[in-house]
């Protein structure tokens, strides 16, 4: 019995995750969990942010 809890648990998680990426894709949303996702052209700016605040001057 507490195998099929975890099943469903499992299940209902996976159902729930993919519905939350289909309905943020549908929005539009380039990178899904990026800052930026709704008004970039899609290439992730983490990196850069990253980059330019390590340079050396």
């Amino acid at each position: 019995m507490k195998n099929v809890l975890i099943v469903a648990i499992l299940i209902l998680l996976t159902v729930l995750i993919s519905a939350y990426l289909i309905r943020e894709k549908k929005k539009g949303a380039a990178c899904i969990g990026c800052p930026y996702s709704g008004g970039c052209s899609g290439g992730c700016h983490s990196l850069d942010d990253f980059v330019s605040s390590k340079e050396i001057k």
